[in-house]
Parts: structure tokens; C-alpha cells; sequence
């Protein structure tokens, strides 16, 4: 009788785990099982907050972006299929991110003037990440497939 007992009480106690599972997990952002799906909305709303001021809301860029101003620097260029953004892997990308244009283009040796300051102390990699995410979202498949082998052959994998 005590075996029985014992077995109806198990039972009982996995059929709790298991009908509460579905509202445990509700509560988990889908994000932190799948590290990998990038956050695009997320991306966004940091474009919107952080980066639309210079490179547009649309990320369209400021007008003639290609011409240098008076003081050296140019504007902020777009972001979308019409820039050059795509041109580059992911990781100059988060770099330039993170430490700004001009500490990027000296360590490479480039001479030329960025105006692109640096957020790596208010954005956090997560936050570079999405930010990317979402520019590369809009862009047509084979701008997107371009901008991929590039930082393939970036990190030097094939």
C-alpha cells in the first residue's frame, strides 16, 4: 500500500511540474534559449535612440555623405543598400562600433577623418549585435549574402 502511495504523490508532483512548465517558461524570453536569433527589434529601437540622429531614421544618411566638410570629417553615411556599410565584415563593424571610426581607421593605418564617435561604454555587445542585426535585415538577400562572405573571409574561415 505504501509503494502505491508513494507512486500517487510522484505522480502527482510531475503532473504539477509538468502543466506549470508552460507558464515558467512563458516568463523566459525566447532570446535566452536561442543566443543565436538575433534581437532585430531590439536592434532597431537602438538604431531609433542611438544611431538615427546621424545615419537617418530610415538609415538613409545625411546628404552627400561622400563629400568631406570643412573640417575634414564627412557625414554620416547610410546604412541601407546605397552606403558602404555592407562592405564591411562584422567584426570592423562592431569595432568601429564599439571604439568609434577614427581609433579604427589609425590602428588599420587608414588616412582619413571619422566623425563617428565611439559607444563602447553605453552599448554592450548584445546591444552592437542587434544593432547590426537590424541594419542587415533591410538590406536585399544579395547584399546580405555579400556582406556574409566578406566577414567570413574576415575571420578567415572560408
Amino acid at each position: 500500500m505504501m509503494h502505491w502511495l508513494r507512486m500517487a504523490c510522484s505522480l502527482s508532483v510531475l503532473g504539477v511540474a509538468v502543466a506549470a512548465t508552460p507558464f515558467v517558461l512563458s516568463s523566459v524570453p525566447a532570446r535566452a534559449f536561442f543566443h543565436d536569433t538575433p534581437d532585430i527589434e531590439g536592434g532597431r529601437a537602438i538604431y531609433a535612440a542611438r544611431c538615427a540622429s546621424c545615419h537617418g531614421a530610415n538609415l538613409e544618411g545625411q546628404p552627400d555623405w561622400q563629400s568631406a566638410r570643412e573640417d575634414g570629417t564627412y557625414p554620416a553615411p547610410p546604412h541601407d543598400e546605397t552606403g558602404h556599410t555592407w562592405h564591411h565584415g562584422d567584426a570592423m563593424l562592431r569595432d568601429y562600433i564599439r571604439r568609434g571610426g577614427q581609433a579604427v581607421l589609425d590602428d588599420m593605418g587608414v588616412d582619413f577623418t571619422s566623425g563617428m564617435p565611439g559607444f563602447g561604454d553605453e552599448l554592450t555587445e548584445d546591444d552592437i549585435e542587434a544593432v547590426l542585426a537590424y541594419i542587415r535585415s533591410t538590406w536585399p538577400d544579395r547584399i546580405r549574402a555579400a556582406q556574409a562572405e566578406r566577414s567570413q573571409l574576415e575571420a578567415g574561415s572560408p
